[in-house]
């Protein structure tokens, strides 16, 4: 059905370098006379709502830790009001798209923009000013000193043009959207499906190799530690504090989010270390003062960094690429000594072993993180330090086939949602005609959500936005 899409029969010219030419029905308007600005506060028993890029306006839970990233005031009487229908708009963040539609009553962070958006299929507004021609016009119309701390600016905001289909038409196009996400939608939750399937083989795989070693005919000893188990008898457990080189500390990162300079110092954020590989590529800068005020947090290669924030567990050897590079907060440099390899130490981290750890020291955090107290204390089995390569070496061989695999379905994920972008952008902006197309379309019962969920790396952005709020 999408790839039987046709353009309009007729078209006009919107205006607009990003839209270019729009059906000859729609109407074109300048975004100001669809707005009216908001400011209701003291309404502090509405739920608290949250904007993201990734997500739209949504209600933020108080007590779910994989949400709860920043420090909410206890008092909330200057947080603006929300209604249902309201477009809210993250100022700072306007020009990577973070806006949407509230979904029901709420309040929001005075840092927001609240407005009355009077368009008749809010559904569809919010499918237009989240496209990427929009954020674009959103960026146009955003300023500051440097990209990262870019605010909008109310009239050139005002200026944007909207397109305004027919109000049957509007319908028609979220009908079919939702349609079309939904299937997108139903794809990547398959091949997420998958990925989980092929890590938790690899978890297996790694957790049995750091714990038992390659010959499962040793003799073997109780470590000492439920989640550990036993161990071959000539392999030790050392808390994590005990293998790093002399000299050194376990630290940890201290780069705020906001702290960007253009040209300056480069570092890692955790949605950086989320990933499987490590990239030097579109990493955030700060200043050199910054960077040379914490000099424990600046990577040599051979380090290993592990992830302390959102993304708990994340561990990778530092590449010759990124020496010099800084932390941000969430991320701990470990220089390990000559007892333990940084290939099997970050092995052994992102094994399920630790994993059970990292479980445990979270007990009773009002954040998503360990203290690096806890981290210092992580018990590490350790094996002869002549068997730590053959244990990496025969991990990779036997993890191999899945990590190909799992990189080629991530490849098809990112298709997938470039795809669902290009298509919501074609649609809104009237490059293709859905009309007929959503009158056929049978019913189908609805999705959890239309968007796919987000991954982890996701979640982290979105804090990072919150912050800068």
């Amino acid at each position: 059905m999408i790839a039987d899409l046709k353009p309009y029969p007729e078209y006009k010219e919107s205006g607009s370098k990003w839209l270019g030419a729009v059906p000859v029905t729609w109407v074109v308007r300048n975004l100001r006379t669809l707005i009216s600005k908001r400011v209701e506060r003291n309404r502090v028993d509405l739920p608290l709502l949250s904007v993201a890029r990734e997500k739209g306006v949504f209600v933020r839970s108080l007590i779910d830790a994989d949400e709860n990233h920043n420090v909410i005031p206890e008092d909330l009487s200057n947080y603006k009001v929300a209604h249902a229908g309201n477009l809210v708009i993250n100022k700072m963040k306007a020009w990577q798209g973070s806006m949407g539609i509230a979904p029901c009553d709420g309040i929001v962070s005075p840092a927001y923009f609240v407005f009355d958006f009077r368009i008749e299929d809010h559904a569809f507004g919010q499918r237009l000013l989240r496209s990427k021609p929009y954020v674009a016009h959103f960026a146009q119309a955003s300023d500051g000193v440097r990209v990262g701390q870019w605010d909008l600016s109310i009239p050139g905001m005002r200026q944007i043009p909207v397109l305004v289909p027919p109000p049957d038409e509007q319908t028609a196009i979220v009908r079919f959207l939702d349609w079309a996400n939904g299937r997108l939608e139903r794809a990547i939750r398959a091949k997420r499906k998958v990925i989980g399937l092929l890590n938790e083989q690899k978890e297996a795989i790694i957790r049995r190799t750091v714990t038992r070693g390659l010959d499962p005919s040793v003799p073997v000893k109780p470590s000492g530690i439920a989640w550990l188990g036993d161990i071959p008898q000539n392999w030790e457990v050392k808390p994590l504090k005990r293998l790093i080189a002399n000299g050194t500390t376990i630290s940890y990162g201290i780069v705020q989010p906001g702290d960007h300079a253009e040209g300056g110092v480069a570092f890692l954020q955790t949605t950086n270390i989320s990933k499987p590989q490590l990239h030097a590529q579109s990493l955030q800068r700060t200043t050199e003062a910054i960077a040379a005020a914490y000099p424990r947090t600046q990577l040599k290669a051979g380090d290993v960094i592990l992830g302390i924030r959102a993304s708990i567990g994340a561990a990778h050897v530092v590449p010759q690429e990124l020496a010099g590079v800084n932390l941000s907060r969430g991320i701990a440099r470990i220089v390990p000594s000559a007892d333990v390899s940084p290939e099997y130490l970050v092995q052994f981290l992102r094994s399920r072993a630790s994993g059970s750890y990292w479980e445990y020291a979270r007990q009773g955090t009002t954040f998503n993180e360990v203290a690096i107290s806890a981290v210092r204390e992580l018990p590490v089995v350790v094996p002869p330090a002549r068997e730590q390569a053959a244990l990496v070496s025969r991990t990779q061989e036997m993890c191999g086939p899945s990590d190909t695999a799992i990189c080629r379905l991530n490849r098809e994920i990112e298709l997938l949602r470039e795809y669902r972008s290009r298509l919501v952008e074609d649609v809104v902006t009237g490059k293709l005609n859905v009309r007929e197309a959503a009158a056929r379309l049978p019913d189908e019962a609805p999705l959890d959500s239309v968007e796919d969920a987000p991954d982890v790396s996701d979640e982290t952005e979105a804090a990072d936005e919150e912050a800068t709020a």
